[in-house]
């Protein structure tokens, strides 16, 4: 489908959550789990005046780091919005900021060619309504009402928006079946509750090529797993979210030292374009819009892996189960052309099992320099002739063109 090609060609995003919430430090959910009154945390907004904020270099950061596009948390659980809304007087505009982050995010991220995409969430925690809507209907039926004005507001006040993240659609009460790993969703009754399918047909009316993942009670177009890397069902796209640090901030967190390391969360992105899917990780800046260095310096290595690899990357797809087995990492494809990933470097000799395709050459891809193929029978191969340490320390990645389109030796019934 064409809407989706730039989608499933991208397999790199950055997720930014940025609010209120920052002031404090200790991540996107603080108002809830510390149970501070509305009035009381409304106060933040007149000491939210992020002066140092430049959405560009927000925008430059996720282009040196190799991402093909952005989201982000346009207003967040805490009903807090970051775009100016005639629905709500709880936003950026018309607090002590009196900016408009949205557009300005907007702005620097189309001038920078890269694809936009909003994060908006269905709840607020201020409607009692939410907590009880069995004794506030009333605030309840408010809270899905002003959910479709500001989204409507979202696809109408800042021109062609390419992805629509909904999230926060759970309800106190109604049975919820988004399975967190896989990101699958299909919700009747909270799809009915916030209509979201009257919801979703308006987007649509007025962004005809917006993707909208499935977080609104609807299977929409992406399944959106959270904090794993697990493809959907064949044909189905996907994304996984992720932090850099623990699973507790998706926002600023002060001090947070679970951070993971570059390797890892490129071997991440791997994973996920080797599924078929994206890797979209979270960035959570600072109350006064910076990013500070640890987060900066593994999205400038990112870049850097990707600069050199990002063929292995971009627009790869997935290959016939049982291709490529071993021990050494996961493979992705383009064409007759596959990628071993080497997570794990065996020394001067690369082997794998369930080719049946013929390898016409192979070569390292970071640095040009070819090896021997010796492949035997039963799909097994042997990449011969490797440096004994490895090229990349992240992951090296071996490029082999192959004879016809990828297949898969069948080792179904045949003894070892």
């Amino acid at each position: 489908m064409e809407r989706m090609r730039w989608f499933h060609e991208a397999r790199f995003g950055i997720f930014i959550h940025w609010g209120l919430y920052s002031l404090l430090g200790r991540g996107e959910w603080v108002m809830l789990h510390e149970r501070i009154p509305g009035e009381e945390y409304a106060k933040l907004a007149e000491r939210f005046n992020p002066e140092k904020l430049d959405a560009q270099s927000w925008v430059d950061l996720a282009s040196r780091s190799g991402a093909k596009y952005m989201v982000l948390t346009t207003r967040h659980h805490d009903g807090f919005c970051l775009f100016d809304s005639k629905v709500s007087e709880f936003t950026s505009v018309k607090t002590k900021a009196r900016r408009d982050f949205v557009k300005e995010y907007v702005e620097a991220t189309r001038r920078a060619g890269m694809k936009i995409g909003f994060y908006y969430s269905l709840l607020d925690w201020r409607f009692p309504g939410y907590h009880n809507r069995e004794k506030y209907p009333e605030s309840f039926e408010e809270m899905v009402k002003q959910a479709h004005s500001q989204v409507e507001e979202l696809m109408t006040q800042y021109g062609k928006i390419d992805y629509l993240f909904y999230d926060g659609e759970w309800i106190p009460g109604i049975e919820f079946s988004r399975t967190m790993a896989k990101g699958q969703e299909d919700s009747p009754d909270i799809a009915k509750l916030w209509r979201s399918q009257e919801l979703n047909v308006m987007v649509r009316k007025l962004q005809p090529q917006i993707i909208i993942n499935n977080r609104s009670g609807l299977p929409e177009d992406v399944d959106t797993p959270e904090q794993y890397v697990a493809a959907s069902s064949k044909g189905r796209a996907w994304e996984s979210c992720m932090t850099i640090g623990d699973m507790q901030g998706w926002g600023y967190v002060k001090h947070n030292p679970n951070l993971k390391s570059t390797t890892r969360l490129i071997q991440y992105l791997v994973y996920a374009a080797s599924g078929g899917g994206n890797y979209l990780l979270n960035i959570g800046p600072r109350p006064d819009g910076t990013i500070r260095e640890e987060e900066v310096g593994r999205f400038l290595e990112i870049g850097k892996w990707i600069e050199h690899h990002g063929e292995s990357l971009y627009g790869s797809g997935t290959l016939p189960e049982g291709f490529g087995q071993g021990m050494l990492g996961p493979w992705t494809a383009r064409g007759n052309t596959v990628y071993l990933h080497v997570f794990r470097w065996p020394g001067e000799i690369a082997p794998a099992a369930g080719i049946k395709n013929k390898v016409i050459s192979a070569h390292i891809l970071a640095t040009g320099q070819e090896v021997e193929v010796e492949q035997k029978s039963q799909g097994r191969l042997f990449i011969k002739g490797l440096p004994e340490e490895p090229p990349d320390r992240h992951d090296t990645v071996i490029k082999l063109e192959l004879e016809g389109k990828p297949e898969a030796f069948n080792y179904e019934g045949i003894p070892l």
